[in-house]
């Protein structure tokens, strides 16, 4: 039985491409200011069942619920408000715009959402500052390191100050000691906002920095409970 206070849930997800099953039967849960880690083998199903809780991708069947609303009952401008505000994301490559400074790839989010751009900018500055970038405001991703440019990723990730944060690999293209603060820098201030983290890796250690563990193999799940 899944707590009532988990902020998202999904139960019984199934998800197929062609004769392959991507999900079959998948669980997840996940609370307030919880991290997550999904982990798996390549092919296993582990992102698949990252796109679904997102509203990415549509699961053939089971549910998710998000803070007591079932995801496949809301149309697409409803889930694509929620990407804009409820949820960030962090990619394994960052996904920045090239043509874009730090500053304002941080602060585009907010600037998708209607806010002013002074506005939207004195916010995405205060979180470069959190992520020990504020240097880079004015640099093109082009021009800073990949630890660096992941940083910026984690900073726009958080400006909205969403209630879910999908991370995808995001230390997959980096050197360990970069990796290791950019999951520091991450769970950190995930958890000070109170944010839930789903975090997509292969990698023990990164998945350290959760709570607890959801291992995926031939799209089904099992949660491992783990000890603080």
């Amino acid at each position: 039985m899944t707590p009532a206070s988990s902020l998202l849930t999904a139960e019984n997800l199934r998800k197929a491409y062609g004769p392959t099953n991507a999900l079959d039967g998948a669980h997840f849960s996940i609370h307030p200011g919880e991290v997550v880690a999904v982990m798996g083998p390549s092919g296993s199903g582990k992102s698949t069942l990252l796109h679904c809780l997102a509203g990415i991708v549509t699961p053939d069947s089971g549910t998710i619920t998000y803070d007591g609303r079932e995801l496949s009952a809301m149309g697409d401008a409803e889930r694509s408000a929620l990407r804009r505000g409820d949820f960030g994301f962090v990619f394994q490559f960052g996904q920045l715009v090239p043509e874009l400074t730090c500053l304002e790839n941080v602060a585009l989010p907010l600037r998708l959402n209607g806010v002013a751009r002074k506005a939207a900018e004195s916010t995405a500055l205060g979180w470069l500052e959190r992520l020990e970038i504020d240097n880079l405001a004015r640099k093109r991703p082009g021009e800073v390191s990949g630890g660096q440019g992941q940083r910026v990723a984690v900073a726009r990730s958080l400006v909205t100050g969403p209630r879910v944060v999908f991370a995808d690999e995001p230390t997959g293209a980096l050197d360990s000691l970069n990796g290791e603060r950019v999951m520091e820098l991450l769970t950190e201030a995930a958890r000070s906002t109170r944010a839930a983290v789903v975090l997509v890796t292969h990698e023990a250690r990164v998945a350290a920095y959760s709570d607890r563990e959801i291992v995926v193999r031939d799209g089904r799940s099992r949660d491992l409970e783990r000890s603080s």
